[in-house]
């Protein structure tokens, strides 16, 4: 199980950030809160990086959060990742330039990245159980 360095941060609430995730942010209102907070913050993160076929980034050392100024006013903790995040494998694919064309016209249309689009659209396929058989000879 990995684990992910967030910062908290005291305000109102307890927030907390993920120098490894940037703009992933969350709050609890004390610790413990903040805690289970991060927790749920990260695993849904990382599965829409892994629904999307993105990378998921290695855990940065403490050594490496710390030396960036920025960090130094928030206390560290190690988060684990509760998700099975599955590794990304890039590949190398050949489509006709009009049909890339649409897919990456509708995925910037409705939010997704390319490969995110096209992992989605081949779950749907698999799920449904449609497609074309193979034709014997």
């Amino acid at each position: 199980m990995k684990q992910y360095i967030g910062l908290i941060h005291k305000d109102t609430d307890f927030g907390v950030s993920f120098p490894d995730f940037p703009g992933v942010v969350t709050a609890g209102t004390d610790l413990d809160d903040a805690r289970a907070m991060a927790e749920e913050a990260l695993a849904f993160h990382i599965e829409g990086l892994v629904e999307d076929g993105e990378a998921i980034p290695e855990p940065s050392s403490l050594e490496d959060v710390m030396a960036d100024a920025d960090n130094r006013d928030g206390v560290a903790i190690l988060v684990a990742v509760k998700t099975e995040a599955k590794k990304a494998v890039r590949v190398n694919i050949t489509l006709a330039e009009d049909v890339l064309s649409q897919i990456d016209a509708f995925a910037e249309a409705h939010g997704y990245t390319r490969s995110g689009f096209i992992a989605k659209a081949a779950q749907r396929i698999i799920e449904l159980g449609g497609g074309r058989k193979a034709r014997s000879a």
